[in-house]
């Protein structure tokens, strides 16, 4: 049943007063989280390119099979535009007008044979042509029979989509020669997967619980309830949607755009312990290096030399008259030079403090 517009409107108008400032609550924190934990945002790495790679195939796939004509099963009623009641000779006479060269398909012959019942009309229509045509132990007089022969056909497309999140939330798959995986990319395979299953079990359950019965009231094609083509397009587009929006938490995740997984306490010191280790080593080297030079005379020359240069050159930048003038103005007009004097005197007496503590 439809809801009126102005039902929505009205819903529109009290719940966005409400909800509008959370989403960008949310929307903002989500945006500034990789700053405030102290992340970066990064590249796609090279293994994740590998699982989005294979959920954009496995999406495209599913969206191309059903909307190129030649990936559907046949309606033989919409391609005879025949009624469900019309009688069979009639049927397939019209169909073999169709045809290549006036001549039914296998398929076609076998359908006809079924086709003596309203009951089978109404199973094909819930199960398709395939399962009514080739299931050799299905009869119209045990619905569920059909059932059981179409599950492998209709499980298919469902175990293909869960080998693909599989793989793709797979850290074997998903890791490099650089690297060992992304923890991030791991983390979505339990949702994932839930929601698969979920979608198998839904699907299961709408097509074992459909009344097939309701089309025996049409009268007219328009009015007929084409079960099988419709379950099958939302269930191709229900999966390529739920890998696409996998690829797409992949990717926030990934790049530390979104779903953070903040480094532990042990983590941080470690990676600030390598950061001063490192710069302890760069300090070591330039200590070394000025060594060599103070105890090398050439060396000491030519340094001696070139800062003996770089402040004449200073000396003769500073003695022109706009940097005099750029100087004098901005010590007026922009400079506090107080509180710049008393800062000064603050850093001084820190350090001094701190070399006497040290001493201490």
């Amino acid at each position: 049943m439809a809801i009126p517009w102005g039902t929505v409107k009205s819903l529109l108008i009290f719940f966005a007063p409400i909800l509008l400032p959370k989403l960008f609550r949310w929307y903002s924190s989500v945006k500034n989280a990789p700053k405030m934990q102290g992340m970066q945002i990064r590249p796609v790495p090279s293994g994740v390119r590998r699982a989005l790679f294979l959920l954009f195939a496995v999406s495209a796939v599913l969206l191309l099979r059903i909307s190129l004509p030649i990936f559907s099963p046949e309606n033989i009623f919409q391609v005879a535009d025949a009624r469900l009641q019309i009688p069979v000779d009639v049927l397939f006479n019209r169909l073999s007008k169709l045809r290549p060269n006036g001549t039914l398909t296998p398929q076609d012959h076998a359908l006809r044979t079924k086709f003596v019942s309203l009951e089978s009309r109404l199973l094909y229509l819930q199960f398709g042509p395939s399962v009514l045509a080739d299931c050799p132990f299905c009869t119209s007089d045990d619905p569920k029979s059909y059932l059981w022969y179409a599950l492998p056909d209709l499980l298919a497309p469902h175990l293909v989509n869960l080998i693909a999140i599989a793989l793709s939330t797979s850290q074997l798959f998903t890791s490099s020669k650089s690297d060992k995986g992304d923890a991030n990319v791991t983390r979505w395979r339990t949702p994932a997967t839930l929601a698969a299953i979920i979608l198998a079990g839904l699907d299961i359950y709408m097509v074992s619980t459909y009344n097939y019965q309701l089309n025996s009231r049409a009268t007219r094609l328009p009015d007929l309830d084409f079960f099988f083509w419709t379950a099958r397009t939302y269930r191709s587009l229900l999966l390529a949607g739920l890998d696409l929006l996998l690829a797409f938490l992949l990717w926030l995740s990934s790049t530390n755009r979104a779903f953070l997984n903040p480094p532990s306490p042990a983590e941080r010191v470690e990676s600030v312990t390598r950061t001063l280790m490192a710069a302890k080593s760069k300090l070591n080297a330039a200590g070394v290096v000025k060594n060599a030079a103070s105890r090398d005379d050439e060396l000491l020359r030519r340094t001696t030399s070139y800062w003996a240069h770089e402040v004449r050159l200073m000396q003769d930048v500073m003695e022109e008259r706009e940097v005099i003038e750029g100087v004098n103005d901005a010590l007026q007009n922009r400079i506090d030079i107080q509180n710049i004097t008393r800062d000064a005197e603050a850093y001084a007496k820190g350090v001094v403090q701190g070399v006497t503590y040290s001493k201490a």
